[in-house]
C-alpha cells in the first residue's frame, strides 16, 4: 500500500470527524497517551474503557492512537520509554531485552502470546517502560488536546458557515 495515500486517507477521516470539539479533542488526547504509552496489546482496550469514562470520541482515539503507534514508530517509543524510565526508576532494563518482546509483539501472535512475551521481561521491565512511557505520553497528550481542539472548533467553524451560505 502506497505510503502517502494511507496518511491521506486517515487525514480526511480525522479531518472528517463530526461532534463536539471538546470530545473529539479529548477523544484525539486519549488515544495518544495510550498510543505512545508501551501497553501495545492492551491499547484497543484501554482506548475504548477511557473514552466511555469521559464520554470523548471513541473513534477519534483509535484514529490518533493508529497514527502514534504503528510500526515505525513503535521502536522510537520504546527506546525513549527505556531511557526515561531507567533514568527515573531505579531499575534497568537493556534495550536486548524489549527487542526479543517487539519481535515476538510485531509478528502479532494474539493477546495470550502478546501477554506472555511481555510477563517474561518481569515487574521491573514494566515499571520502567510504563513510568518512561507515561513521561513520555503526558506532554504529547497535552499539546495534542489544544492543537486538536483548536482543529476542531475551526471545522466547525467552517461547516456552520457553509450551511449559512447553502
Amino acid at each position: 500500500m502506497n505510503p502517502k495515500r494511507s496518511a491521506r486517507y486517515y487525514y480526511l477521516k480525522f479531518m472528517r470527524l463530526k461532534g463536539d470539539p471538546q470530545s473529539l479533542a479529548l477523544g484525539t488526547a486519549i488515544g495518544i497517551f495510550i498510543g505512545i504509552t508501551p501497553t501495545m496489546p492492551l491499547h484497543t482496550v484501554l482506548i475504548i474503557m477511557a473514552t466511555v469514562v469521559t464520554r470523548s470520541s471513541t473513534i477519534a482515539a483509535l484514529l490518533a492512537s493508529f497514527l502514534v503507534c504503528n510500526p515505525i514508530t513503535y521502536v522510537p517509543q520504546y527506546y525513549l520509554s527505556t531511557v526515561i524510565g531507567n533514568v527515573l526508576t531505579p531499575y534497568e532494563l537493556t534495550w536486548t531485552r524489549i527487542k526479543e518482546v517487539l519481535d515476538v509483539l510485531l509478528q502479532h501472535p494474539g493477546l495470550s502470546k502478546s501477554m506472555e512475551a511481555l510477563a517474561g521481561l518481569g515487574y521491573e521491565a514494566a515499571i520502567v517502560l510504563v513510568v518512561g512511557g507515561i513521561v513520555l505520553a503526558l506532554p504529547c497528550a497535552i499539546a495534542s488536546y489544544f492543537l486538536s481542539l483548536r482543529l476542531f472548533v475551526k471545522i466547525r467553524q467552517k461547516r456552520s458557515q457553509k450551511h449559512l451560505l447553502n
